[in-house]
């Protein structure tokens, strides 16, 4: 049986990458002491479940999708990018669940 990575056996996500989500996590749960917890162990989490390529194409995925034009329509429609949503929506809820 293959055992889960954890996020200190597969570090594959760049410290800017666990940067830029804690501090756009703190803007989102209050700049307190505590959110620098929940938002540090959230972003581990994620990256305990969610491969850092795969984390960046949901981002990716994301931000075109909000393009007004027949490119943001693709990312919004295509089951490729759905998929990429749906990894990231079920790690982000076990963080939820682990952080919060």
């Amino acid at each position: 049986m293959v055992a889960a990575a954890r996020a200190e056996d597969l570090n594959d996500y760049p410290t800017s990458a666990r940067a830029e989500y804690v501090f756009g996590c703190m803007k989102a749960n209050g700049e307190t002491r505590q959110s620098i917890e929940q938002c540090s162990c959230s972003i581990d989490v994620i990256a305990s479940i969610l491969p850092y390529e795969r984390y960046v194409t949901a981002e990716t995925v994301l931000s075109m999708s909000q393009v007004r034009s027949t490119l943001g329509s693709e990312f919004r429609t295509s089951e490729q990018a759905a998929n990429a949503l749906n990894d990231l929506r079920r790690a982000q809820a076990e963080a939820e669940v682990r952080c919060f």
